[in-house]
């Protein structure tokens, strides 16, 4: 006897089976009837061809403040080219002037040894390794310099990307989420307070450098998140000053949570031998579960990276965004990383110059009546000159005379704390400290009888 097969659906019933279907088909008229008749249906008339940008009140903002400034004759400071390296010296606009407006730290950014790693890997692997790493990008100098980068933290294993802004990007907002909590110190990098945003997660800032306030927040808000992560940096890159380690960690370790410690600034500057934060305090780097850093300052190339352990590691390189998604770091500024910390190692008396040169403009700073904030003296030093306008006359009034050091305005920092930032390198010699100092305090006082910026605008405009 053969089984009738029935071919009809099973597990629902007739009716409503029919009523299903009519459902369907409704749905289908439904779209049918918003679709745009592209005969019949016409489109409204444009308004313009594109969209022009000058009527975002940001850039009308921007626009009114590069006008009133062309009215008190200050030229816009920012974006001179550089006529060739930037070391402790650099031409611009055909003059040699003393340069301290780039971190290269340690001067190895043109060292000759360092460069010839970058064109023996240009000419072994191209200029691109044209996929990312996961892909097809991954070329053996990556696992090297991620091995020695690993080393010299004193850690596991690190993961490189092709920049330091992303770097905290993509691993801030792919590590912590919704139900986490970050508690970021008031100064950090911004890319630290875009990965916090991007996460989801709930940010709360401390006071600069308040670790009795950062007590305080993780006992108020510890138990009410899942995990935590303290986020401070190695070295603040305005104020140029640096927290307590040790208290950062014993908090963290109390409380149960994680820690991240930018050294974008601090390695290669911190320590006996410029191993950064926790050689400066003598604190296990085990002990900390993120270390990040850039490439593009010690390291004389360009790029991030994090280290830490290796199931870290191993985790982001598979699912971190930012990684997955990029292309690989270019082979000559992998080679040039590599062979950077190779220098470092061999001649650890770049360090030791490099703060004994923090140290000493620090202190002229200081005996010529210069605001440096809290400055420790390393490889970062603010002149705070109190406003925007000032900050960006006295940038250009001291490159007149042979200085070129950069002012940081509103909003980068707050606009009663306006400065020029002066970053030391292991180039500089004692003439050249001495010199920016005396020329920064003399241009300084010339416009301190000027008046504010107001007072200045109202003259010209009369």
């Amino acid at each position: 006897m053969t089984d009738k097969i029935d071919k009809k659906p099973t597990g629902i019933a007739a009716e409503d089976r029919a009523k299903l279907m009519e459902s369907l088909r409704s749905g289908r008229r439904s779209a049918r009837q918003r679709r745009p008749d592209a005969k019949t249906d016409a489109l409204p008339t444009p308004k313009r061809k594109a969209y022009d940008f000058r009527e975002l009140p940001q850039v009308k903002q921007l626009q009114m403040q590069r006008a009133a400034a062309d009215m008190m004759g200050i030229e816009n400071p920012f974006f001179r080219p550089h006529d060739g390296l930037a070391a402790g010296t650099s031409e611009i606009d055909g003059k040699t002037v003393d340069n301290f407006a780039s971190y290269n730290y340690l001067g190895l950014n043109g060292h000759p040894e360092i460069n010839a790693a970058a064109a023996e890997a240009v000419s072994k692997f191209g200029t691109s390794v044209s996929a990312s790493r996961i892909v097809a990008g991954e070329r053996p100098p990556h696992a090297e310099l991620e091995r020695d980068l690993a080393r010299w933290h004193g850690v596991e294993s690190s993961i490189v990307m092709v920049s330091g802004h992303a770097t905290n990007v993509t691993t801030i907002g792919h590590l912590m989420g919704k139900g986490d909590l970050i508690l970021t110190d008031s100064l950090v990098h911004n890319s630290i307070a875009e990965g916090a945003r991007l996460s989801g997660a709930t940010r709360i800032n401390f006071p600069h450098d308040d670790l009795g306030a950062l007590e305080t927040l993780l006992a108020e808000n510890r138990h009410k998140f899942a995990n935590v992560l303290i986020i401070v940096e190695g070295l603040y890159s305005m104020d140029g000053d640096f927290p307590d380690l040790k208290r950062v960690v014993r908090l963290k370790q109390s409380y149960d949570c994680w820690m991240m410690v930018d050294e974008a600034h601090s390695i290669g500057v911190l320590g006996k031998t410029g191993r950064g934060i926790a050689e400066h305090y003598g604190v296990d780097p085990q002990e900390v579960e993120l270390w990040m850093g850039t490439l593009s300052k010690t390291f004389s190339s360009c790029g991030g990276y994090i280290a830490g352990s290796k199931v870290l590691c191993d985790y982001l390189k598979v699912t971190a965004p930012g990684f997955v998604f990029s292309v690989g770091l270019s082979p000559a500024l992998t080679a040039a990383a590599i062979a950077s910390l190779k220098v470092m190692e061999r001649e650890p008396g770049r360090v030791t110059k490099l703060q004994e040169n923090g140290k000493l403009f620090l202190t002229l700073a200081k005996e010529a009546g210069l605001d440096t904030g809290p400055s420790a003296g390393y490889s970062v030093i603010p002149v705070i000159v109190g406003d925007s306008v000032r900050a960006a006359m006295l940038s250009n009034n001291v490159l007149a005379r042979g200085v070129n050091a950069l002012p940081i305005i509103f909003p980068a920092v707050a606009e009663k704390s306006a400065r020029l930032r002066f970053f030391m390198t292991s180039e500089h010699t004692a003439e050249q400290i001495e010199r920016a100092v005396r020329i920064t305090a003399e241009e300084l006082a010339k416009l301190s009888g000027e008046g504010t910026a107001v007072d200045k605008l109202i003259r010209v405009t009369r």
